[in-house]
């Protein structure tokens, strides 16, 4: 009997886990579900209804209320296309302030794991191997050293290189010190450094792991 395979890919800002994850769950055939996008959903409609990132009863609200559809391109917030919209260096900000907030997590955690319930999936984002889905079959830690996740930034939306990395260093440390649900390294995680790889090779590589821990893309029930 075949049963859905949960691929957990965690890691910092920059390290490269939305375009593997997003190349894997292709290559896959599973689902392709960017969590932190659902912030970034949750800090734009925040920020457009004036709502303080420090206002956590309204901010868990809002999660609680948002339709978030997720696509392989696409983001949709309420039935409004919000692809581009949240990808602006103000919105990620605010989204690892909103992260922070332990309604908001709670919401959508429960959104993330209903999504995981129905498909094969691969979930990336902070949490996902130690909180979302400990139990995936797998689990990968992506990092990369501060300046490297800086520099790509930097190419992706452009900027002075030391803002960047000071805004990295900074949510780093609100990701890996908060309250609920840190950023850490599962213990069965597999730790991948993408500082010196390209993006196909840690495909590759993630691929080599899913495939030696299932039996040909279906997961091993034995």
């Amino acid at each position: 009997m075949e049963k859905r395979i949960v691929v957990a890919i965690d890691g910092p800002a920059g390290a490269g886990k939305s375009t593997v994850a997003r190349q894997v769950a292709e290559r896959m055939g599973f689902l392709y579900i960017d969590t932190g996008a659902m912030y970034r959903a949750i800090a734009l409609w925040a920020h457009r209804q004036g709502t303080a990132f420090d206002d956590h009863l309204n901010l868990t609200q809002l999660a609680l209320a948002a339709d978030i559809e997720l696509g392989p391109e696409q983001v949709f917030l309420n039935g409004e296309d919000v692809s581009t919209a949240i990808r602006t260096p103000e919105i990620a900000s605010a989204a690892s302030k909103v992260s922070v907030v332990a309604g908001v997590r709670r919401a959508l955690v429960e959104k993330q794991r209903a999504m995981g319930a129905r498909l094969s999936v691969v979930m990336e984002g902070r949490d996902i191997a130690t909180h979302v889905f400990p139990d995936a079959q797998i689990k990968i830690f992506l990092d990369a050293a501060a300046d490297v996740r800086a520099a790509r930034r930097v190419d992706q939306l452009g900027g002075d290189i030391l803002a960047v990395t000071q805004e990295i260093q900074a949510r780093d440390h609100r990701d890996r010190t908060r309250t609920e649900a840190p950023l850490l390294q599962a213990p069965d995680a597999v730790y991948l450094d993408t500082s010196n790889l390209p993006s196909d090779e840690v495909v590759e590589a993630i691929l080599q792991i899913v495939r030696a821990r299932t039996s040909n893309g279906k997961a091993v029930t034995s």
